[in-house]
């Protein structure tokens, strides 16, 4: 069922009439690249970074974390994992310190426990700011890890996915984390546990192709990109012509590849009724 009717209603008559509220001094505007309206930061943060046209803007893994679970109960977990450079290969060490600095984080996911509406699980969440979310033997290892934790604690596990694909500055390490994480989903869900994804903008590549599609619930943010290979690749390796929307999280769940499309603003309550239904969290 999609939940697209329940997307942004105005707050205020600036916003209906499609303009933003007064700067303050020194606040930073954004400008919505679906309708190109100038919109402030503390607007956007009301919004949970979604203009009222719809849009879903790319935030932060924390920033994530912080707006959809319980306030104070997030406990991270396995922190001090990051990534070094097995290949040398060239230029990579330079990519991942310049990563570090721009997102704050040692690594492009972030694990943990949180409450959503005072029921417990594991949580995971992957940030665009770290090269684009792209997975990493660290990457990998630390999803890998929450799973075991999970599954040894009977936690029910959710995972916000972002994410350009593998890394290939680590090559088959980075592709084994495919065959890694799956296992232990797999473990996780043969312990009778739940496993929901939130699908957000992009999830592409080797993420999309192991753990980001492997949930017993997949949920999906509106306009997301979701897909395998890119549009351009699929279209010179089939010589055909994709279809308007191609890789849209409203065409996967249009052809049987998520169960909903659920608003930002509609997650936390969507993600606490799941877990209560099925028995999750405690």
């Amino acid at each position: 069922m999609s939940l697209l009717k329940f997307l942004h209603k105005p707050h205020n008559e600036l916003e209906k009439e499609g303009r933003s509220a007064e700067p303050q001094v020194g606040e930073t505007e954004y400008t919505c690249p679906n309708c190109h309206r100038t919109i402030t930061e503390s607007v956007l943060d009301g919004q949970l970074w979604v203009c009222s046209c719809g849009h879903h803007f790319r935030i932060s893994a924390r920033r994530r974390i912080s707006m959809l679970t319980d306030d104070g109960s997030f406990k991270e977990l396995f922190q001090d994992l990051e990534s070094d450079d097995p290949l040398s290969f060239p230029g990579y060490q330079k990519k991942l310190e310049k990563a570090r600095a721009q997102s704050g984080e040692k690594e492009s996911v972030i694990t943990g426990t949180a409450r959503i509406n005072g029921l417990k699980a594991a949580v995971f969440a992957m940030s665009p700011e770290f090269m684009m979310g792209s997975m990493g033997a660290a990457t990998g290892e630390k999803i890998t890890r929450l799973f075991e934790y999970a599954t040894q604690h009977s936690l029910p596990v959710i995972g916000w996915t972002v994410s350009g694909g593998a890394r290939m500055q680590e090559g088959l390490l980075s592709l084994m984390q495919m065959a890694k994480t799956s296992g232990a989903v797999l473990r996780h869900s043969d312990a009778g546990l739940l496993y929901i994804t939130v699908l957000t903008d992009p999830t592409t590549g080797g993420v999309t192709a192991s753990f980001a599609m492997e949930g017993d619930i997949i949920a999906a943010e509106p306009g997301a990109t979701v897909g395998f290979a890119g549009r351009r690749v699929v279209e010179q390796t089939t010589m055909e012509s994709l279809p308007k929307g191609f890789q849209t999280s409203e065409f996967i769940l249009e052809h049987g590849f998520a169960d909903l499309i659920v608003p930002r603003n509609e997650e936390k309550k969507l993600l606490s009724d799941l877990l209560r239904f099925h028995g999750g969290g405690r």
